[in-house]
C-alpha cells in the first residue's frame, strides 16, 4: 500500500536523517520526498512510503521523535485513482 505522509519539523541538519532512519526501521519504502522551508524555523516534508505494513506502525514512531512537530498519514492519491480505473 501507498501513503503520503505530511511532516511539520524543526528546521536542523539532522531531522531528515532521524526521519529517514526510523521509515527504514520500520520496514517502509521512500517512493518520493519534497521538503518546503517555512520562514518560522519549521519545514514541511511530504513523503510518499510504500508497504504492506500498517502506517500507524511508521506515524506513532515519527510522533516520537523531539523535531518532528506534526505527523500526518494519509492514503495515497495516486493509489485512488488507480483502484477506481
Amino acid at each position: 500500500m501507498i501513503y503520503d505522509m505530511i511532516l511539520t519539523v524543526h528546521q536542523r541538519a539532522e531531522v531528515l536523517e532521524r526521519v529517514l532512519r526510523v521509515i527504514r526501521h520500520r520496514g517502509f519504502k521512500v517512493m518520493s520526498m519534497n521538503m518546503q522551508v517555512h520562514e518560522n524555523e519549521t519545514s514541511m516534508v511530504n513523503v510518499v512510503v510504500e508497504s504492506e505494513r500498517a502506517i500507524t506502525l511508521l506515524s506513532n514512531q515519527l510522533d516520537k521523535l523531539i523535531d518532528v512537530l506534526d505527523c500526518q498519514a494519509l492514503p495515497s492519491q495516486t493509489e485512488n485513482k488507480l483502484a477506481r480505473v
